[in-house]
This record gives structure tokens, sequence and C-alpha cells, in this order.
């Protein structure tokens, strides 16, 4: 459980949070696909080839990350996903369901993620659509823009928080 007053649970993510995460990831692109004007069942289909694609990509780019669903009070809210690596530790994905959005859990899942790298003495990076609200939230704690996502060009940006050195 992470520290804080709404009790955060994290717990390994396995086939049977299929529909769950299905669920969330529809909810990351519902206002993307509001005004597309597809019928219910051709959006579905859409939604259903997009998000297989994604976890495809990311379990053969991040083969041994962490993938955790976000628990509060038990019940599956959201997920995290982050790859360690020796070097450097990215989280490849952070997302609550809408109904969670502004009340402190990804503060709190950040911070927590930020902490145990520092622990470990590693960067940890991530990359977020250039006009994501969340993208405020990471600039707060602390993470900054690498030199290479400045091209305006590219609908993503890449952010980098980094520890401070060790003596």
């Amino acid at each position: 459980m992470l520290p804080g007053t709404v009790s955060i649970d994290l717990r390994a993510a396995t086939a049977s949070d299929e529909p769950f995460l299905f669920a969330l990831y529809v909810s990351t692109r519902e206002h993307e696909l509001a005004g597309w004007g597809w019928a219910p069942a051709q959006r579905d289909a859409f939604l259903r080839m997009q998000w297989l694609a994604q976890s495809h990509d990311w379990a053969a780019r991040y083969p041994g990350a962490d993938h955790q669903v976000v628990c509060l009070h038990g019940q599956p809210a959201g997920r995290l996903l982050v790859a360690r690596a020796p070097s450097e530790w990215r989280v490849v994905d952070i997302a609550l369901m809408p109904q969670h959005h502004g009340g402190g859990v990804g503060t709190r899942l950040l911070t927590h993620v930020r902490d145990a790298a520092e622990e470990a003495g590693v960067p940890l990076r991530l990359r977020v659509l250039r006009n994501n609200p969340a993208r405020r939230l990471y600039e707060r704690l602390g993470f900054e823009a690498d030199a290479a996502s400045q091209d305006a060009a590219d609908p993503y940006v890449s952010l980098s928080w980094r520890p401070a050195p060790r003596p």
C-alpha cells in the first residue's frame, strides 16, 4: 500500500484484468474519438485493434516491465507500467479511470516511482502528448523536457527526472 489518506494498492496485472485494462484504454481515447462520427461497432473495433497493437508493442519493447493494476479501496482504478533497466527507468504507461483524475492518486504513484528511482540512483523517463494535462503534473514533480524533444512536429514530448548526484 502507498502512504497517504486514500488506500492505494498495486498488484500485478493478470490476464483476468484484460477487460478492465481495455476499458481503461477506451477511457483514455474517448475524447479524441468523440468527434469522428463513427458507429459504435466501428469505434469499438478500432479501439480493440489499437489496444492490441499497443499491448503487443509494449510487450516486445519492454518484456520485463512491471505491469501493475492500481487499486483504490480494493477496486481497479488504473494501471502503472514501469520498465526498470540498470541505467534508467521508464514509465511506459500510467493511466487512471477519469473519475480518479485530479484527486492526488497520480501524484502519489509518480512520487512513489520517482522515490524508488532515486534510491536506485537512476533517471526516470516518460513520454506524453504535448497537450496532455498530465504534463503539468510531471513538470511539477521535477520532470524536464529532453533536448531532443523540441521538435514541435512530434506530438509527444520526452521528459526526464534525474536523481541528485550521490556524494
